[in-house]
């Protein structure tokens, strides 16, 4: 393409030559008259010949540089397909080097095969043998003793049972002193320093609020005609209105906390205000529902301000802000998950571990508590959701899930919320029962105890935190009792829900009587 365009190029150049040395030609030939006409045309024929010989020289120039760069092309061309060859030829030798390393190894797994194969042979025979020679051994044994094999065995597993669980009990009873011994102290000052630093307070509450009057009459406005203010007010709230012979006070009754504050806001703003019919009311709850859940964004910001927790996701803020108005026992949702985020910040320093996950986890562990009534599930399974659902760590997600023992801790930081959780639940005046359910419990520990063979009475004493078993002393051995007190605990742990521990005590006394006459 290149010698083509110089071509052209030349040409083009020649035409033009002529093409100016006609037009000079011209206009000599009008400023000096006809009698020059002839040289002009012969310098014309000389400069064409000139411009054709230069294009002849540069058409060959061209046509040699074409030349020369298809000879460089196919010089290269030729050294590369060389190489490629070289390099497939390289290739067949690796792989036929590789096929006759793989027969060789071939041969040798088939030869291993067989004598395996042969090695198997050989084992099946010694051992129909060595069974042989067993029972050969048996029935002599047999013949010589005058017992069957199962009389032998029988009378050898009792008196190795006796051996091992004496062994047994004797092992227990010196590990369970041995990690007493060396866990009681530290665990001890480590949990008292934790309820010492700590301290919170509790408020009781129940479903039901009291709302106070003015007067009586203000009963009636309540009401309205014919109950129309009532039904709204209950419509609006899902809250049970109970306006009966108590002076000057109307409860309020719902089984949802927040349901139930908002009705009391509403209420407490329509007494003040003295305008008491259907809008009125419409209007009054819907500003009772803001506020209240105001409150509940203050309340979960608070709480995390308190703790000393930052980066919460918003909506776990709120629902922590939630439990203010959720009880359990008695005891304050919201209050109990600060008090265990406290003391798992402490027992955390005290461990040398993460102080602000130890927080985050205490603080976040009851949080499925906030939706357990809106969503199926146990409040475990909820909070864990809620903190994977917020991108909260699998640290806080494992001690959430961990911490009434559904799965097992992951980390030391579970442990310490599951310690928390109990110490908050368990200390004096956290949380209260009804009295059917205290009640229940102790028969229950009682009668799990007298379940057990040997027991002749069991008392649980100290509001149900400790059992104590009395035995028949010919029943039951020293050994025996270490047993049966761990098989005892692991029934109760099992059967029964309660918080905090419960102290299990075995006692087994001889006494010999006699009279002197």
């Amino acid at each position: 393409m290149n010698a083509v365009t110089m071509i052209i190029v030349a040409l083009v150049v020649a035409v033009v030559a002529v093409v100016i040395t006609l037009a000079v030609s011209n206009k000599i030939h009008e400023t000096q008259g006809r009698n020059k006409i002839g040289s002009a045309e012969e310098k014309a024929r000389e400069i064409i010949d000139e411009a054709v010989k230069n294009a002849e020289a540069k058409k060959r120039e061209a046509m040699l540089e074409a030349k020369e760069d298809a000879m460089r092309q196919k010089n290269d061309l030729d050294k590369e397909i060389r190489e490629r060859r070289a390099e497939i030829q390289r290739s067949e030798h690796r792989l036929s080097q590789k096929e006759d390393n793989l027969d060789k190894k071939l041969d040798a797994v088939e030869k291993r095969e067989a004598e395996f194969a042969r090695q198997e042979q050989q084992l099946n025979k010694q051992r129909e043998e060595v069974a042989k020679l067993n029972q050969q051994r048996v029935q002599e044994l047999e013949r010589i003793s005058g017992l069957t094999s199962e009389q032998a065995k029988e009378q050898l597993l009792k008196s190795v049972e006796e051996d091992v669980k004496l062994d047994a009990a004797k092992l227990i009873k010196e590990s369970l002193a041995q990690a007493k011994d060396e866990a009681d102290k530290k665990a001890r000052e480590i949990v008292v320093s934790a309820i010492q630093k700590c301290s919170a307070d509790h408020v009781a509450e129940t479903t039901i609020s009291v709302v106070q009057l003015p007067n009586d009459e203000m009963k009636g406005r309540i009401i309205g005609r014919e109950g129309r203010n009532i039904r709204t007010l209950e419509t609006m709230t899902g809250v049970e209105l109970i306006i009966d012979d108590t002076p000057e006070a109307v409860i309020l009754s719902a089984f949802d906390p927040v349901r139930r504050e908002i009705a009391r806001i509403a209420l407490e703003k329509l007494i003040v205000d003295g305008r008491i019919h259907p809008a009125r009311i419409e209007e009054t709850v819907e500003k009772a529902k803001k506020e209240v859940e105001q409150q509940i964004r203050e309340e979960g910001d608070a709480a995390a301000l308190e703790v000393g927790v930052q980066g919460i996701h918003p909506e776990l803020l709120r629902l922590l802000g939630k439990m203010k108005f959720r009880t359990s026992y008695g005891q304050n949702v919201l209050k109990h998950s600060i008090e265990v985020a406290q003391l798992s910040g402490l027992l955390a320093a005290e461990l040398g571990l993460d102080v602000r996950v130890a927080k985050r986890a205490g603080l976040l562990h009851d949080i499925g508590k906030a939706v357990d009534r809106e969503q199926e599930g146990t409040h475990v399974q909820l909070g864990a959701d809620l903190c994977r659902k917020y991108k909260e760590s699998q640290t806080v997600i494992n001690a959430v899930e961990a911490h009434h023992g559904d799965v097992e801790p992951e980390t030391l930081i579970a442990c310490i919320v599951q310690a928390a959780d109990t110490i908050s639940a368990a200390r004096p005046g956290a949380r209260r029962e009804a009295m059917e359910t205290y009640t229940n419990r102790l028969k229950e520990l009682e009668e799990i105890s007298n379940s057990f063979k040997g027991v002749e009475k069991s008392f649980a004493i100290q509001a149900g935190r400790e059992i104590r078993i009395m035995v028949v002393p010919e029943q039951v051995t020293d050994a025996d009792m270490v047993i049966m007190a761990r098989d005892i605990s692991k029934q109760i742990e099992s059967q029964l829900e309660y918080p905090g521990q419960i102290k299990v005590n075995v006692i087994r006394e001889s006494r010999v009587t006699d009279y002197a006459k």
